[in-house]
């Protein structure tokens, strides 16, 4: 259950970082706001490390 809740952290700061990088690099003339796209990538970057985080053998049963 603890690998669980280390996933789940690792995820949301994966997301989380994908926005932040994101809007960060924007000058003052295209806003400051997130797109749409900058959500679909922040989601499959978090998936990315949900997956990649999975424990394997039998921890996973």
């Amino acid at each position: 259950m603890r690998d669980r809740g280390i996933r789940k952290f690792l995820a949301a700061l994966a997301g989380l970082a994908v926005i932040y990088f994101g809007t960060a690099g924007r000058s003052a003339e295209e806003g400051r706001g997130i797109s749409g796209g900058l959500v679909v990538l922040a989601l499959l970057a978090a998936l990315l490390v949900w997956h990649l985080t999975k424990p394997g053998g039998d921890a996973a049963k």
